[in-house]
């Protein structure tokens, strides 16, 4: 009798000993409840609880949690019906909150969500709806995370999964971006050809600016070369005439200069009766030859004063 008992006292023992002891995992947090009033939150690692009086009512983990939020109806600014579902952050950071300042905390944050979702979408036009999802998101956001402080509940983020629109909108929204993509096409097409018509006016001016200036340098450059040319020629007679001035001077120069002249003289009459067809008139006194002659010694004896 006696070992029956110390074996139930030995069994009572253990079972108490294993009740009183309490390991919590990693990123939980245990409440505990001693006679039905709350007495504190147990941490990670090994606690230790009276088991008669003590027992742990809510387990809570502070991991991040993400929470599917359900798709719901919301109604634009223009009145214009949109499917909008998302999904949102959350963490449990006090958990004596979380345990007793809701009943369910997690369906209040999914409700305050749909709600305040509906909230900020019905301030919004339809378009704006598509291009500010980072401002819904972080409207929803503050809307929730004021709230959710009396749960014991810290919102994180909230995005936005899929925006839907009815399928009549859908086709007009498609419909208008095509029409806008056909317009950018017109115009870049008009502008390419706008310019194509800029760039052949500008290449036939410049065209025509350089034929203008070539054949201005042209008459320049021919007249400048028609200009030397008689320079040269002036320059090659007062040369010419420079040396038969100086071969005058000379002993016999005028005999040689009258024998050049009666040879260029016969030489003329000589091509002219060449050249003659029908009758060559000659002089009938061939002392007029003799005066033409004289009168050019005459005249190459003046050039000659003249030098000296």
């Amino acid at each position: 009798m006696g070992i029956e008992i110390a074996l139930v006292f030995l069994v009572l023992i253990g079972i108490f000993i294993v009740r009183s002891i309490k390991v919590v995992p990693q990123q939980n947090a245990w409440v505990v409840e001693r006679w039905g009033k709350y007495r504190c939150s147990l941490t990670p690692g090994l606690n230790f609880l009276f088991p008669i009086m003590d027992r742990v009512a809510y387990k809570h983990s502070l991991k991040e949690i993400p929470l599917d939020v359900p798709s719901q109806i919301c109604i634009t600014r223009d009145n214009t019906q949109l499917e909008v579902d998302g999904i949102l952050y959350f963490q449990v950071t006090d958990p004596m909150r979380a345990s007793y300042g809701s009943s369910n905390y997690i369906m209040a944050v999914t409700q305050l969500a749909q709600t305040s979702l509906r909230s900020v979408i019905g301030k919004l036009e339809l378009d704006k709806t598509f291009e500010e999802r980072d401002i819904i998101n972080e409207q929803v956001v503050a809307a929730i995370d004021e709230a959710a402080l009396n749960w014991g509940v810290k919102v994180l983020r909230y995005e936005i999964k899929d925006l839907t629109p009815p399928k009549e909108i859908l086709h007009a929204m498609q419909s208008q971006i095509t029409a806008e993509r056909e317009k950018r096409a017109l115009i870049a097409a008009s502008e390419g050809r706008k310019q194509e018509q800029i760039n052949i006016a500008t290449g036939e001016r410049e065209a025509s600016i350089a034929r203008s200036e070539g054949e201005k340098q042209a008459a320049i450059n021919n007249a400048q070369g028609e200009a030397s040319a008689i320079l040269v020629v002036a320059q090659a007679n007062a040369k010419a005439i420079e040396v038969v001035a100086q071969a005058v001077s000379q002993p016999g120069g005028m005999q040689a200069v009258q024998f050049k002249v009666a040879e260029k003289a016969l030489d003329a009459y000589s091509q002219v009766a060449r050249e003659a067809t029908t009758t060559l008139i000659v002089p009938s006194n061939m002392t007029e030859v003799s005066s033409m002659i004289a009168s050019a010694m005459k005249m190459t004896q003046t050039v000659q004063l003249s030098k000296n």
